[in-house]
């Protein structure tokens, strides 16, 4: 028996000191502290060995590396978290638009800019001479309705293709119709102050037509109508404006007359 239990005692010593060598310094530490607990713990882990090396099943070699993985710990490996790319700002409305006009063909946009000229004109030129012209406001009030008319027949003219997703039902040739109907209307009046409001109106109905009631429509197209908008709006209002400077000058300078 004392020959049996000497290489019993050796295997066993053998493997508690090749355990408390892989101990990892946080299980040596506690058992400098506690003793009693560390002994405990070995005297477990040694009869456990004992047991599994009398298996004929198990191999030394399998052993040793199942109770080597209960006590192997690996670090906490924490990923690098890595800057949030700065979060590219969204262009702006004034920014999209500039870039719809650049996509937009170029003879409409060269052609839309160029029949803004009349409307423009008219008042630059009578606000660099000083001098009020009738003639010429009656002619840009004109040429906004003829405009104005224009702007409504595209309508049809977007209607009628089969293969248009616009139908030509009442809605849409109808509408179309409406700012004929107003710039008519604006060429009736004496007054070329009235004429310009009407004409002002009806510049923002066709607008709200393109933009908001016919969403089809290229969004370069509804970026140069509303600039085209906007520019002729400008311009009937500047003449409205010199006229009213205009008459009340000639108002002033009669009561000076009279006095």
């Amino acid at each position: 028996d004392k020959g049996n239990m000497f290489p019993f005692l050796q295997r066993c010593c053998f493997h508690t000191s090749f355990k408390v060598q892989k101990l990892p310094g946080p299980r040596l530490l506690l058992y400098g502290k506690n003793k009693t607990t560390c002994c405990s713990l070995s005297f477990r882990l040694q009869t456990d060995v004992c047991l599994f090396s009398r298996s004929p099943s198990l191999n030394p070699a399998s052993v040793y590396a199942t109770k080597l993985q209960a006590f192997h710990t690996s670090p906490p490996f924490f990923k690098k978290k890595t800057p949030k790319e700065s979060e590219t700002k969204e262009p702006g409305v004034l920014e999209r638009s500039v870039e719809s006009l650049k996509d937009s063909p170029k003879p409409a946009l060269y052609l839309s800019l160029a029949g803004l000229i009349p409307f423009v004109s008219v008042p630059l030129a009578m606000a660099i001479q000083g001098t009020y012209y009738p003639e010429a406001a009656f002619a840009q009030v004109m040429y906004g309705a003829v405009t104005v008319s224009f702007l409504g027949g595209m309508r049809w003219g977007f209607a009628l293709p089969e293969n248009s997703p616009s139908k030509p039902d009442w809605l849409n040739l109808a509408n179309s119709t409406v700012p004929l109907l107003l710039a008519w209307q604006a060429l009736l009046f004496k007054d070329v102050t009235h004429s310009a409001v009407m004409l002002v109106l009806t510049l923002g109905i066709t607008l709200h037509y393109d933009v908001a009631l016919l969403p089809p429509y290229p969004r370069w197209f509804k970026v140069l109508r509303v600039v085209g908008t906007v520019v002729m709006v400008l311009s009937l209002l500047a003449t409205a404006a010199l006229k009213t400077i205009s008459e009340e000058q000639l108002s002033n300078s009669k009561h000076k007359w009279q006095n």
